[in-house]
């Protein structure tokens, strides 16, 4: 009977730490699960990026509407002050721009240059900041579309 006992005390022992280790590979297991939603953060912070580079792109345009617009009511003063604010927005997409198209990356840096310029003049030659403006504006149409 002594030995019975004795068995049986080590068959509830080793019977306990089966179920131990048997716990924690569930607990290990069920882990899992949150590994495979780490892509779906990843997709909404990517949506997110998208939304934000949209958003920097609608500023641009908006720039280069307002600029075009003071421009046409010949208020250089107004449109200088406009295209002022066009560096700030362009300084953050510029190096995405310039991976996807350094040609049009040129194109929009030479277009701000020649804007630039011609608004700081005495008297600015309407249609033909007019014409850079337009010029810009289809070139960061063509580089804000996915």
């Amino acid at each position: 009977m002594h030995r019975f006992n004795q068995v049986l005390l080590i068959t509830t022992i080793s019977m306990s730490f089966l179920v131990g280790c048997n716990n924690a590979e569930q607990s290990t297991t069920q882990t899992s699960p949150t590994a495979t939603s780490t892509p779906a953060s990843a997709i909404s912070k990517k949506t997110a990026t998208t939304t934000v580079k949209d958003n920097n792109f609608k500023s641009l345009l908006a720039i280069v509407s307002n600029t075009q617009t003071a421009v046409k009511a010949g208020d250089f003063t107004k449109a200088k002050q406009e295209f002022d604010k066009f560096e700030d927005s362009w300084s953050k997409v510029e190096d995405g721009v310039k991976k996807k198209s350094s040609k049009t990356y040129n194109a929009i840096e030479d277009e701000a240059d020649k804007i630039k310029g011609d608004l700081k003049a005495s008297a600015p030659n309407k249609d033909k900041v007019l014409a850079a403006l337009e010029s810009l504006n289809t070139n960061i149409n063509s580089v804000a579309k996915p």
